[in-house]
């Protein structure tokens, strides 16, 4: 698939979630840089994704507590699980951040710390 500047998801890159394990179920995608604050009120729960983007540093984030607390874990670039919740070792994922542009781990503690996400963030 060829990717053109005016196609959204080589600027922004695209996530995909399911309501069952292994890419099954009800799905939603989404575009854009933006954080799911409780995954369990999108589509009754996300249990399988896949995240895409052309820039390798794009980051996915997944916290252990919803409104982006607790534990946290950094993925970066594309990526397809199977099975959401098997990824954190201290619980399920709660909620979410991804985004296009390379977050650091100081900026993911910012987001835990007061709840925000930086500006031209969509909060779901």
């Amino acid at each position: 698939m060829v990717h053109t500047v005016s196609d959204p998801t080589s600027i922004f890159g695209s996530l995909t979630v399911y309501s069952q394990e292994n890419f099954r179920g009800l799905r939603r995608v989404y575009r854009g840089n933006l954080g799911i604050a409780d995954v369990d009120s999108v589509l009754t729960g996300i249990e399988s994704l896949r995240f895409f983007s052309t820039n390798p540093n794009a980051t996915l984030v997944l916290f252990d507590r919803s409104r982006f607390r607790d534990n946290f874990y950094i993925l970066r670039g594309n990526r397809s699980i199977r099975e959401l919740d098997d990824i954190l070792r201290r619980g399920d994922v709660e909620s979410l951040i991804a985004t296009n542009q390379r977050l650091t781990a100081a900026q993911v503690r910012r987001i835990q710390r007061t709840g925000n996400l930086p500006p031209g963030y969509r909060l779901i």
